[in-house]
């Protein structure tokens, strides 16, 4: 008489999987500190963004990041007084990644809005990677400007250190600032971060394992710093008609502006703009999203996955 138990018909899977509705029950004991208004400041260009999703959605998550948060605190106590040494305060780190247009930035601003509001985590920091992005002369030196976004066009030791020295506890740290409108690091100025509670991470790549060095050995990655990661989801067709639409709204209002980088394609008409957007889209956004960052999506702590109406109807929490 075996004892076995039958063979499974799903394979198992590392994550545990739920829907809007069971999400949004997760919350019952979790306050709500944004307004409408404060919502719609923070969402992003194109991105319909509501309380009501905040609601169903981001107060579950404020929740449970801070259950993670605080757990993490109490580890680290435990271990510093078992190893004898003195307890000091380290950033909780989250990870915010997923594919251009897809929401990522907007979901990254409420949580840092979200967490701020806690009485365990007033200091919040949010920096995006696009500060990390070799200068636009640099990238043409390189031969990288059309792979602007993709691994390669970032200064991965930078952004290392950065993380690594927040991470470490260092009570000032910088990073370079980005303007989406000249679409080049801007000279001279620089973020500076201190000593955050809580540090929020965004962008495109920052899921990506470390690399193999020459020797063989693997290097550190960014993701190794984080204590909890979140991809922003959708299917590839929804976030390019996403990507579209933007490209209209700011051919309208960033692409306008004088210095803008885009200003070439400020005067297009709805068909020549709809052209340029779907060429993007098809050279660069898309193979960089199937090549680089969608291959990333298992690695996350969280999936968050939205239908074509933007809302979040599935969420995928990794087992501990």
């Amino acid at each position: 008489m075996s004892l076995s138990r039958p063979a499974s018909k799903e394979p198992a899977s590392p994550f545990v999987e739920f829907d809007r509705a069971a999400w949004s029950r997760l919350a019952a004991s979790t306050p709500l500190p944004l307004t409408a208004q404060d919502v719609v400041n923070l969402r992003g260009l194109g991105d319909p963004l509501d309380l009501a999703e905040v609601d169903a959605v981001y107060r579950p998550l404020s929740g449970l990041l801070q259950l993670y948060a605080a757990a993490t605190r109490a580890l680290h106590q435990a271990t510093s007084t078992f190893l004898g040494e003195r307890s000091t305060r380290t950033p909780y780190v989250i990870g915010v990644a997923g594919s251009v247009a897809v929401g990522k930035s907007s979901t990254a601003r409420l949580l840092r809005e979200l967490l701020r509001r806690w009485p365990q985590t007033p200091r919040v920091e949010l920096v995006t990677t696009d500060g990390f992005l070799y200068p636009n002369a640099e990238l043409r030196r390189r031969g990288l400007l059309e792979r602007k976004g993709f691994p390669e066009s970032y200064d991965r030791r930078a952004l290392l250190r950065f993380v690594a020295d927040v991470k470490g506890g260092a009570p000032e740290v910088s990073a370079p600032l980005y303007d989406h409108v000249t679409y080049d690091i801007v000279p001279g100025r620089r973020q500076v971060v201190h000593s955050p509670d809580v540090l929020v991470v965004e962008g495109l790549n920052v899921l990506q394992p470390a690399r193999a060095t020459a020797n063989g050995t693997s290097s550190l990655a960014v993701s190794d710093f984080f204590d909890f990661s979140i991809y922003v989801d959708a299917r590839s067709a929804d976030v390019r008609r996403w990507y579209v639409e933007r490209f209209l709204k700011l051919r309208r209002t960033a692409f306008s502006q004088p210095d803008s980088y885009f200003r070439v394609y400020a005067d297009l008409d709805d068909a020549a703009a709809t052209a340029r957007a779907e060429e993007i889209w098809e050279t660069i956004n898309a193979p960089n999203l199937a090549e680089n960052i969608l291959p990333t999506r298992g690695r996350a702590t969280l999936v968050l996955t939205k239908t074509a109406d933007h809302r979040m109807h599935r969420m995928r929490l990794r087992k501990l």
